[in-house]
């Protein structure tokens, strides 16, 4: 783990990266797309994310992503942001950003069983589906995860690490926005409800927590 003064470096540069590029003038629900990222910043930080998922969600709209089509540099200069906020966390920006969701989220637990979110099955190789070798009766998923990246239209397999920054940078933002307004949440609420129960093996115990508070209440509404 980087020392907090390195840290602190990269994410005062960060900040600076952003606002040069104009995310403190961009319209986001509930001000500005700057002041949504250091909100998703702060929550990734309360639930105990490690500095590169932090610095990741800081930055995660850097690329767009398939709901936020503005972006603020092209992929193609990917190495500009890695050199400003370091390489792990720039791959977990650009593996957000390059979700296809429709295509990625109806699987992307799928090794993960869903009874138990603490009984994690093991990985599936790539290229492999689940449920060859699986004991009798055992209720496992019969497909592998399959991760469309909308940037490049490649299907793969991600690693579970990837898949849990994934869904947890996913459950930062779209809880800042059920958050700051209301009139998404009840749009969407029930629908984020259902994808982060899906998904609640890959998620930390305080996002799920989190997850229930702001986005149980919709389900329960008359």
């Amino acid at each position: 783990m980087p020392p907090p003064e390195h840290l602190a470096r990269r994410e005062a540069c960060a900040l600076a990266l952003l606002r040069e590029r104009g995310a403190g003038r961009l319209d986001h629900p509930g001000g500005t797309l700057l002041a949504h990222l250091e909100r998703v910043h702060a929550r990734l930080g309360v639930w105990g994310a490690r500095p590169a998922l932090r610095l990741a969600g800081l930055c995660h709209a850097f690329y767009g992503t398939d709901g936020f089509a503005t972006a603020l540099l092209p992929v193609g200069r990917r190495a500009e942001l890695a050199a400003v906020i370091g390489a792990e966390a720039e791959e977990i920006v650009y593996f957000y950003a390059s979700c296809d969701r429709a295509a990625s989220y109806p699987t992307l637990a799928a090794d993960v069983a869903t009874d138990d979110p603490s009984d994690v099955l093991p990985e599936v190789p790539p290229g492999r589906s689940r449920g060859v070798g699986a004991a009798d009766g055992e209720a496992v998923p019969s497909v592998a995860p399959a991760f469309r990246d909308r940037f490049t239209g490649h299907v793969h397999c991600p690693d579970r690490q990837s898949r849990r920054d994934f869904a947890e940078l996913t459950a930062a933002n779209e809880l800042d926005l059920a958050r700051i307004d209301p009139a998404f949440r009840a749009a969407h609420g029930p629908g984020l409800l259902a994808l982060f129960t899906r998904v609640r093996g890959l998620l930390t115990e305080p996002a799920w927590q989190d997850c229930r508070a702001v986005l149980g209440e919709v389900a329960s509404a008359p």
